[in-house]
């Protein structure tokens, strides 16, 4: 990531964490059924992983899709994954193209396919782009992850929560 300004950081972190706790509910058997802004949609299955290995296979395999390959060329440079001491974080370091995850107990909800997919995101940033690390840019190649890999309806409950959150969408 660069040294650009990230403007829009903590209302993407905002948007994100309300979309988790509706995928958390729906989890928790209160129902994958839901309206929101006037349409009913039903959630899909988020995955949630099991180790720091299962994150690698998982962004291995979402790397090798022809789809994501053809949509952005940095799919084809590898990005390892590695454990993290903190438990409030995952971040990814683009010097060396590691997604760090959090190794503890504490740090469980950073083992699901959202923030895995938001740390892929950043990875996705084209070579030698000059862009805000949660910029419009970003936000774009996050929502077509989500979008492609999770479903539309996924897709939809975090734009319209990210919208709703003042964040721009490219």
């Amino acid at each position: 990531m660069t040294g650009r300004r990230d403007g829009q950081r903590s209302r993407v972190y905002e948007a994100e964490t309300v979309v988790r706790r509706i995928f958390d509910r729906a989890d928790l058997g209160t129902g994958r059924e839901l309206e929101l802004f006037g349409s009913r949609l039903t959630l899909p299955v988020e995955r949630k992983f099991a180790s720091v290995e299962s994150v690698q296979d998982y962004l291995d395999r979402v790397r090798a899709l022809n789809w994501v390959r053809a949509d952005w060329p940095r799919a084809s440079a590898p990005v390892t994954v590695r454990a993290r001491s903190g438990a409030t974080a995952a971040h990814y370091e683009p010097a060396t193209a590691t997604v760090a995850v959090p190794r503890t107990r504490d740090g469980a909800w950073a083992l699901r396919e959202l923030v895995v997919l938001h740390e892929l995101a950043h990875h996705l940033e084209p070579s030698g782009a000059e862009l805000a690390p949660h910029g419009p840019e970003f936000v774009g190649r996050y929502l077509a992850l989500v979008d492609g890999i999770l479903g539309g309806e996924a897709a939809f409950v975090l734009r319209t929560t990210m919208l709703e959150n003042g964040v721009t969408v490219a």
